[in-house]
């Protein structure tokens, strides 16, 4: 009943649907991060500055962009799905990647968006895209604040998730005492 509740709502009013729950996981992902390798305290300050961001451009632009591209090529047949992954990867996901992260490595090709137009229907694909992005944004903090920025730190999470957190809080920790002993 609630699977049905929430898909009438999401068909009724798409925008407010796609957007919110886009915004939401994006900022989720910096939560788990923060979750997951942080002994300190949260820093809500910088999970409301990552939603905001997500909700006022990543959701917005995602959601009117599918639509657009959707418009333009329509259906799922090879031709128009692959017509609306490379104009995504070539114009969408660097101009979206550049307003969050600076660094152009960070963007990657991104296999889900893929899945996302093949499998998902027009009135879910920012929804399913915003999942996509929790993940991604997860992986993209832990990296960058846990690490070099790169996949290997993350990687080396996934292997042995307990020794990459110990490494990590020493890591922290010597980083704490050398800025105590910069300010003597």
């Amino acid at each position: 009943m609630r699977r049905v509740v929430l898909k009438e709502a999401a068909k009724r009013f798409p925008w407010l649907a796609n957007v919110t729950l886009y915004g939401c996981l994006f900022a989720g992902g910096d939560l788990v991060h923060q979750l997951v390798a942080q002994e300190d305290n949260i820093d809500w300050k910088h999970t409301r500055n990552v939603a905001i961001v997500a909700i006022s451009f990543h959701g917005n632009f995602n959601y009117f962009w599918l639509r657009a591209l959707e418009r333009r090529f329509p259906g799922k047949a090879a031709g128009m799905v692959l017509r609306k992954l490379l104009l995504d990867q070539s114009f969408a996901s660097p101009l979206a990647t550049s307003a969050f992260y600076t660094d152009w490595r960070d963007k990657f090709f991104n296999t889900w968006k893929l899945l996302n137009f093949v499998l998902m229907p027009l009135y879910l694909r920012t929804a399913f895209m915003g999942c996509c992005a929790f993940l991604w944004a997860s992986f993209l903090c832990f990296s960058r604040q846990s690490g070099d920025g790169t996949a290997s730190v993350a990687l080396a999470f996934i292997m042995d998730p307990h020794e990459t957190l110990q490494e990590m809080r020493q890591a922290r920790v010597a980083k704490k005492k050398q800025s105590i002993q910069d300010e003597d």
